[in-house]
């Protein structure tokens, strides 16, 4: 099943060329610059500590940005040895590629667990088992997408096909793995929305009990600034959810499109919801130190297919009825 991304071999070729010496690279000069930059992080994170008392982080993001560059080059060598292995074997070299997906989001959310010291507490993950499932995940964290990977396919073997913004593709492993898993890396540029959709639909298809199909109804991590564009774009555009939109606090707007694609396959839907990482859209803001030894709260809930409406408006207005709970379920436990 070739679902990834379609592209030249030359464009594939050419990014790699770039995106994996360039990891090398940093990967080395963090690594021969350590001796240097961890005596002045120290000295950083002592000194921010005595004038604002925050969490050191300076030093946090330098070991998160070690083991990131290590895992994303241990990935690389074990897809390497798979593919020599699977000698050009498509359906080898799919095999081999998910114990090494697993592994990769295993290893960086236990990292980001240890480093800033945070917590997951879990409930409904008993009920996302088995598939085939549709799972609908909030986004609002530059660490949630290692949430699903870990959660429904390591603990539960769920073997998820992601819909996934093509930009994620200059992470050389994700890159190289998820091209060869029945993935797709979506173009939110193109000027043919209808094939994406077509692409997205065909992930949809032949799924047994251990599949299951991963998206992000929002599209786009939550910021205030993306929010209130998102709103503007819809009222712009005369569409009818945009006063629902409008109310939403904590989530974006989710968009139907390939939400709606994909529920035509028949499968349950599992919701996961997140909240305790708000506020963590990019990289600088883990700098605040705000996510050292939180608690993140995350809810998986199973909504049976025969529960969900057949018509594209019903569909729809089904899809924010779950977004509003979700928003509501975040407001309640911010507050606490």
């Amino acid at each position: 099943m070739e679902s990834f991304t379609p592209e030249p071999r030359s464009v594939v070729i050419r990014r790699r060329l770039v995106t994996i010496p360039r990891s090398i690279v940093l990967f080395i000069v963090m690594v021969a610059l350590a001796p240097i930059t961890m005596p002045v992080a120290v000295a950083v994170d002592g000194l921010r500590w005595i004038t604002t008392r925050k969490p050191a982080m300076t030093l946090r993001l330098l070991a998160f940005g070690f083991v990131f560059f290590a895992v994303e080059l241990l990935g690389l060598v074990r897809l390497l040895i798979s593919w020599v292995a699977g000698r050009g074997d498509s359906s080898k070299l799919r095999q081999g590629a998910w114990p090494i997906q697993v592994w990769w989001a295993e290893t960086l959310l236990k990292a980001v667990k240890r480093i800033f010291q945070i917590e997951l507490a879990v409930v409904g993950q008993d009920t996302a088992g088995p598939g085939p499932i549709i799972a609908m995940f909030r986004h609002a964290s530059i660490v949630d997408n290692l949430l699903p990977a870990v959660l429904l396919t390591a603990d539960l073997g769920i073997k998820l096909r992601w819909v996934v913004k093509k930009e994620l593709l200059t992470l050389p492993s994700l890159d190289v793995a998820g091209r060869r898993l029945p993935n797709y890396f979506v173009d939110r540029a193109s000027s043919d929305p209808r094939a994406e959709l077509r692409r997205i639909r065909a992930l949809g298809n032949e799924l047994g009990p251990s599949d299951g199909v991963l998206i992000y109804p929002e599209g786009t991590r939550f910021t205030p600034e993306r929010f209130a564009r998102a709103v503007a774009r819809m009222r712009d555009s005369e569409d009818r959810l945009a006063d629902r939109a409008s109310r939403l606090r904590h989530v974006m707007p989710p968009r139907p499109g390939g939400t709606m694609t994909l529920l035509d396959s028949g499968a349950d839907v599992v919701v996961g919801a997140h909240q305790g990482l708000e506020g963590f859209a990019k990289l600088g803001d883990l700098w605040s130190g705000a996510l050292v030894g939180r608690t993140i709260n995350v809810r998986l809930t199973r909504i049976p297919a025969e529960e969900i409406p057949k018509g594209r408006r019903e569909r729809a207005s089904w899809l924010y009825d779950v977004w509003e709970e979700i928003d509501a379920w975040i407001a309640e436990r911010s507050e606490v």
